[in-house]
This record gives C-alpha cells, structure tokens and sequence, in this order.
C-alpha cells in the first residue's frame, strides 16, 4: 500500500476551493447559496479524534510489543491495514470536503461579512477546514505508527 503524500492532498484541497468558489459564485448570481450546515466541522472533528485514538492506542500497543512487556497485545495485521485504509480514505474526503468549504467561506467572507447570517456560515466552514485539517493530520499520523520498517534485504538489493 502506498504512503498518502500531502501534496496529492494539498492539491485536492486547493482544486476543490477553486471549484466550490467558482460554484458558490455561479450560485449566488441565479439564487441563494445553500447554507454551510452546523454539523460539518463537528463531524469532522469527531471524525479525527476517531483516528488519533486509535493511532495512540496502537502506536502504545506496538511499543508494549516491541519491548516484550508481558501481557502485551500484538496488533492485528488485518486490524491495522483496515485503520490504515480508514484513515487514507478519511484523509482523502476530509481533504475534498475542507476544500469545498474553504471555497464557500472564500466567497461567503468576501461577500456577506456585513450581514450575520452569511457571516456565521463564513464561520462555520472555516471551522470546517480547520477540522479538516485536522483529520488530515491524524490520518498522516496514524499511517506513520503502522509503517514497517525498511526490509535490509530490500535496501541493499536497491543499492
């Protein structure tokens, strides 16, 4: 399985704010703009604290392993190549999704910020990204716990 590399991420994050800005403005110009929903950032939020659990409580269940703590818990590999896939997939949506609100919020903060309802979804999706953010970040964390060592036969076979 591949490593996520944030600049795939980045870039899905700024071509989703172009396109949800281009879309928010199109909107806006035939009708009203549907309003940023209240529970997007709190699912999102919910959504990393999720990954970052379970990142810590294998990266502690690893350690006990590795140091042949009696009564240690190995992981399971299937366990941990399906908390992997959840949190590249996770990571991949958070980072589509914070970057159609951050493209909202664009357009909502260089338009509305004088009346309070569009400056409240302003609000609301740059919390949005925030906890976006933050689901990238506990994925990327959560993959770097599960990453195996380097095989030596590999290295030198390369070398």
């Amino acid at each position: 399985m591949k490593q996520l590399r944030p600049v795939v991420l980045a870039g899905i994050f700024a071509v989703a704010g172009v396109l949800s800005w281009a879309g928010a403005r199109l909107w806006n110009s035939y009708g009203t703009l549907p309003g940023v929903p209240l529970a997007a950032p709190i699912v999102l939020a919910a959504i990393a604290v999720v990954l970052l659990a379970t990142a810590l409580s294998l990266r502690g269940r690893l350690k006990a392993q590795r140091e042949r703590r009696p009564g240690a818990k190995g992981v399971d590999p299937l366990m941990a190549a399906r908390a992997v896939v959840f949190g590249q997939a996770s990571a991949l949506v958070a980072a589509l999704v914070a970057g159609m609100y951050g493209g909202v919020g664009v357009f909502l903060l260089a338009n509305g910020l004088e009346v309070p309802t569009l400056r409240d979804q302003a609000y609301y999706a740059g919390f949005s990204v925030l906890a976006g953010l933050g689901v990238v970040l506990a994925a990327l964390f959560l993959e770097r716990v599960l990453r195996l060592p380097d095989d030596e036969d590999d290295a030198t076979a390369r070398a």
